[in-house]
């Protein structure tokens, strides 16, 4: 079956688009194509991954459901606890629930949304 489209872009809600597009920045190396007081997008791999500003933001809580997820990236690295060093001294902290043994590791971003690092390419 043809596309309708192609997924360009992901958006994440959030309470500091500036802040945490800086995080996402330093984690993946892309560079911040377009910024204003609301919303900031980062471009890279032909993707761009963007952060709105949502007033009255609260942060989900991985892993309950009272306040789910609103989205999680899967980060692919060489190394699982080596990235887990690098974005932990860039914000991001270790979910208290590991579910994945040693094929992923759940980390927590500076908004707390839960992304997982993987070795899984």
């Amino acid at each position: 079956m043809p596309s309708i489209g192609n997924l360009v872009a992901v958006t994440i809600d959030c309470s500091d688009p500036a802040h945490l597009a800086e995080f996402y920045k330093n984690l993946l190396g892309w560079e911040i194509t377009y910024s204003d007081e609301n919303a900031v997008y980062l471009s890279g791999s032909g993707m761009r991954l963007g952060f709105q500003r949502v007033e009255n933001y609260t942060a989900p809580q991985w892993p309950g459901q009272d306040i789910p997820q609103q989205m999680h990236l899967d980060i692919a690295v060489e190394n699982v606890e080596a990235a887990r060093q690098k974005v932990i001294e860039l914000g991001a902290r270790s979910a208290p629930e590991q579910p994945g043994g040693d094929s992923w590791h759940v980390m927590l971003d500076p908004a707390g949304h839960p992304f997982d690092l993987t070795t899984a390419y």
